[in-house]
């Protein structure tokens, strides 16, 4: 017991304290835009819901690393929008803390609209009819009956989104880089200890991520078991 305090202790915990902030932030901000974006599109023509609908889900379905590359040309200091921000503003996102949220948002960014937008979809049209027969504002209803009623997808979006910027590598590499305590994420130390060889400490990352993404999956089922309940078991 001894010697594993020791080497706990002695172990760089610094990949897993910064995925798990860049995770939290990510999710955070994925939470608002994906619910935002969802009842913004569920309120489109067919046409116009097709063509945002794909625009916003395209970093679901684009390798990470191709994501990263237009966000490196978007973010770059030699690039307008890059040079603007760090000229005027001081904020530089690429190798940065900021680098990391920008990439796990954008690729975390589609589970949470897709599950928020699939739960929309699901409530029944005249519980939002009885509500504004009692006078409430779009606004009003909105937070207080259809997300209400909309909750347990927008839960399993909200957990989700948390893993999927929790374990989020190729984006991040290209736009954050991997700089030791400020932007190397558990993904990216896992890669590079692999890469020098030492598969000891990388087996410990890997059975770190293990865990985090079965305790993900339990709560992701104990979500919709709670929506479950009722049916029949066989």
């Amino acid at each position: 017991m001894n010697a594993i305090l020791e080497m706990a202790a002695g172990f760089d915990w610094s990949p897993f304290w910064i995925s798990l902030k860049t995770g939290i932030v990510a999710t955070v901000i994925c939470f608002f835009l994906g619910i935002f974006a969802a009842r913004k599109v569920l309120r489109l023509g067919p046409k116009a819901r097709a063509a945002v609908d794909g625009i916003l889900t395209l970093p679901m379905v684009l390798a990470p690393t191709v994501a990263g590359f237009f966000l490196l040309l978007l973010f770059s200091l030699r690039r307008p929008l890059g040079a603007f921000l760090y000229g005027t503003f001081g904020i530089k996102v690429v190798q940065t803390w900021l680098g990391c949220i920008i990439a796990a948002s954008v690729i975390a960014f589609p589970l949470m609209y897709r599950n928020a937008r699939a739960a929309f979809e699901q409530i029944d049209i005249d519980l939002v009819y009885a509500a504004r027969t009692l006078g409430m504002s779009d606004l009003k209803l909105f937070w207080k009956v259809v997300v209400p009623a909309a909750g347990p997808g927008i839960a399993s979006g909200t957990v989700l989104t948390f893993a999927r910027a929790l374990g989020e590598y190729g984006a991040t590499s290209m736009l954050a880089g991997n700089i030791a305590g400020v932007t190397g994420t558990i993904s990216q130390r896992i890669a590079y200890v692999i890469k020098n060889g030492d598969y000891a400490t990388g087996a410990v990352w890997v059975v770190i991520m293990l865990l985090i993404a079965l305790g993900i999956i339990i709560a992701i089922n104990l979500l919709a078991g709670g929506r479950s309940r009722r049916q029949n078991r066989w």
